[in-house]
């Protein structure tokens, strides 16, 4: 028999919107314009997933100082000027929602603002409208499970009967807090790592997405 699910939780970046290969090169490009020269790889295995301020705290606790002055404002307009000449959905979301038959959400570590431009971007935003929760909103940020927890209670779902589409360990971990069922998309993710954190099915297409959360 088919699972039934309550709903299913999709992360924004990564796993909606095709937006963390855009994010991090520029967020590489302002670390080094400060002196944190990193590579590219590792400033997304360092950040990816986390809250605007924990990424924050980390980069001045290696930096060993207080970023710049203006430094989030800076990244913010770059990054958002390079979503709008370059952003797209991740490839097959929009098909592989259109085949899933129960509610769905967004829940990111991003803030609504950001949120709301990038799904408004990609053309997904009137599938969420309503339904789009921010870490900010809720005490601590994944791999805390407060986010899915709230989105959840807020939606009326039960956790035992929740999906959750992380692309991050983080967010993996997140779920597997909150009691929920999580999803690896690894498209742009080590397998290894979402496995480690205890995603119960990966994947590289979402294609495949349906099918599995048919089956778990």
């Amino acid at each position: 028999m088919a699972v039934q699910w309550d709903l299913v939780i999709f992360d924004s970046d990564g796993v909606l919107v095709d937006s963390e290969p855009i994010a991090n090169r520029i967020l590489n490009e302002r670390l080094e314009a400060i002196g944190l020269p990193l590579s590219l790889e590792e400033t997304t295995r360092a950040f990816q997933g986390r809250t605007l301020p924990v990424c924050l705290q980390i980069i001045e606790d290696v930096l060993g100082r207080p970023v710049p002055e203006g430094f989030l404002d800076d990244l913010q307009r770059r990054t958002f000027a390079a979503f709008r000449e370059e952003l797209a959905p991740v490839p097959g979301v929009k098909e592989a929602l259109d085949a899933i038959p129960w509610p769905v959400c967004v829940a990111s570590s991003g803030d609504l603002l950001k949120m709301r431009t990038t799904l408004t971007l990609a053309g997904l935003i009137v599938r969420f409208e309503g339904r789009m929760f921010s870490a900010l909103d809720v005490p601590r940020g994944k791999p805390a499970p407060d986010l899915f927890l709230h989105a959840a209670e807020t939606l009326g779902a039960s956790p035992a009967r929740t999906a959750v589409v992380e692309d991050s360990p983080v967010g993996i971990h997140a779920a597997r807090g909150a009691g929920m069922t999580p999803f690896g998309y690894a498209a742009r993710t080590e397998e290894s790592l979402l496995r480690e954190a205890g995603a119960v099915a990966i994947f590289g297409d979402m294609a495949e997405l349906p099918g599995l959360l048919q089956r778990a």
